[in-house]
């Protein structure tokens, strides 16, 4: 398994091009989650509103 790229705590922003409506700005990490196949993923939380996702490593920057 590879190790997840970010660590909890840090800030991302979703590529929104990838992840269809998803409210631009910043993210926080809340959680590593198990992979699904070869992508890690992740618990994120939207700092503005406080609502959560689930997001694929490769859908952040």
């Amino acid at each position: 398994m590879k190790e997840h790229k970010y660590k909890v705590g840090a800030y991302v922003r979703v590529a929104s091009r990838t992840v269809a409506a998803v409210p631009v700005g910043r993210y926080q990490i809340i959680r590593l989650m198990p992979p699904e196949g070869f992508q890690n993923q992740y618990r994120v939380r939207f700092v503005d509103d406080g609502h959560e996702r689930m997001v694929k490593e490769s859908d952040l920057t």
